[in-house]
């Protein structure tokens, strides 16, 4: 268990701060359909070239802190120990996801700020 865990306000107050890097792994379809948590950054996960865009993303810094976020909570929980085990030691899951699921009622349902995804 990640004992990284951010809730989606805890995510937006680090994003306003700009202390950190918050990445939705879902896929473009589900963009189009919730569009984006303000300020993050769309990177879907099943995209082969994901670690390359990500590193990219990071300017190949694994220490910067980084935020995942999906629907749910389960696929964000997936990639937070696959990018842990590939060097990256600050990331945190934002478990509640976009929808909303287990571990809280989720982004949208917040009513936190959204930005939409073209």
């Amino acid at each position: 268990m990640n004992d990284r865990v951010l809730s989606c306000e805890q995510a937006y107050e680090k994003l306003k701060e700009k202390s950190l890097i918050m990445i939705d792994i879902r896929r473009p379809d589900e963009w189009q359909q919730t569009g984006i948590a303000q300020g993050a950054v769309a990177l879907c996960m099943s995209d082969e070239d994901f670690l390359n865009q990500l590193d990219a993303l990071v300017g190949s810094d694994k220490s910067k802190p980084i935020a995942i976020i999906c629907a749910a909570g389960g696929r964000s929980a997936r990639v937070v120990q696959s990018l842990n085990s590939s060097g990256y030691d600050c990331v945190f899951d934002v478990s509640e996801g976009m929808s909303g699921g287990p571990h809280g009622e989720g982004w949208v349902a917040k009513n936190l700020p959204l930005q939409t995804f073209i």
